[in-house]
């Protein structure tokens, strides 16, 4: 049976999503994931349980597929070998199995970590690339693979997406909404004056869905995925506060004091809060997503505040049955260790 598209980190949070966007649009999907796929919150999938680094998971995968959507990757918090193992080693043998099997596109998700942390906004596709942390790093080097075989003629987009929220996001963002539900302040490193862009993931999939589809010679190529819309970190993250409706506000920290904390805490393992959030998150960090929009007709339809309140939203009318134990996935709570403590004092 010939299969539409491969989703690799199908049980994941983009994955989930982006199955659940293909199987709308009546496509034939297959899932690999080194996790079990929940079939009952989506439809049927031709559910592949392994791991892309083993050559003979992914000749299986790719077997009669004709799109390959990479999405599968080791988060900050995994150790950097693990990280370089999975995103950069898993990548290569992803590659070379679609080549192997004729394959006739290939989109990998990258991200906009490949910037690093920038001294100028907004960011554009050809801008450096230096990469914040083993995770930033890893990206890069996954990029310059897909380069290579894009030279060799395989078609092959690549997505740099902002940081991206909405149904089955917990992470980092399920703090927030923690701390907004149980109606509590709210702490932000610095002011909250810059401007930081996310991304809904339902814009994301958007986004995929058209270098997946569209002609060869308008996607073989790097693209910004990121909201149109956005303000403050204050005022994006105060919407959500706002939703929860118990009056309560965002408090700013004084940056300096706070980053040595959290890099203290992140040494002796007692926060999952990475270099990539706490050397970003005070600065302004946006990206032009004129590329995608021109070129590809792309039109996000959620701002910043849309794509956390509809997370939120999801987040309080899910929390019941969320039981996850606390892990290192954007699909279950992050274990906050000392960050516990800290929530009883706002």
């Amino acid at each position: 049976m010939s299969i539409d598209f491969l989703v690799t980190g199908g049980s994941g949070f983009l994955g989930i999503n982006l199955i659940r966007h293909l199987l709308a649009r009546g496509h034939r999907v297959r899932s690999l994931d080194i996790e079990p796929f929940p079939f009952s919150q989506t439809g049927p999938v031709d559910a592949i349980m392994g791991d892309i680094r083993d050559p003979d998971v992914a000749k299986t995968a790719v077997e009669g597929v004709g799109t390959v959507l990479h999405c599968a990757a080791a988060l900050p918090l995994y150790t950097p070998d693990q990280i370089r193992s999975v995103d950069v080693d898993g990548t290569r043998v992803l590659l070379d199995a679609a080549r192997r099997a004729g394959t006739r596109r290939f989109v990998f998700i990258s991200s906009t970590a490949v910037y690093g942390v920038p001294d100028h906004h907004p960011l554009l596709e050809d801008d450096p690339v230096s990469g914040v942390g083993p995770y930033g790093k890893a990206k890069i080097e996954a990029e310059e693979l897909c380069e290579d075989f894009r030279q060799e003629g395989l078609c092959l987009p690549i997505l740099r997406p902002k940081s991206f929220v909405g149904p089955e996001r917990l992470g980092i963002f399920e703090l927030l909404y923690d701390f907004a539900r149980e109606g509590r302040n709210f702490p932000i490193i610095g002011r909250g004056a810059n401007r930081y862009q996310l991304l809904d993931v339902e814009d994301l999939c958007d986004a995929i869905y058209l270098c997946a589809t569209l002609e060869d010679d308008r996607v073989n190529d790097v693209f910004n995925v990121g909201a149109a819309e956005f303000t403050t970190l204050r005022e994006d993250f105060q919407a959500v506060l706002d939703r929860a409706g118990h009056g309560k506000h965002i408090v700013a920290l004084p940056a300096g004091p706070a980053i040595l904390t959290l890099k203290l805490l992140e040494a002796l393992r007692l926060s999952p809060v990475y270099a990539w959030i706490y050397d970003t998150v005070a600065r302004d960090s946006y990206v032009s997503i004129e590329k995608i929009e021109t070129r590809l007709g792309f039109a996000p339809r959620y701002s910043n505040k849309d794509a956390l309140i509809r997370n939120y939203d999801w987040y309080v009318a899910n929390r019941d049955r969320l039981n996850a134990a606390p892990g290192v996935s954007h699909r279950v709570p992050w274990k906050r260790g000392a960050l516990e403590l800290a929530k009883h004092l706002f």
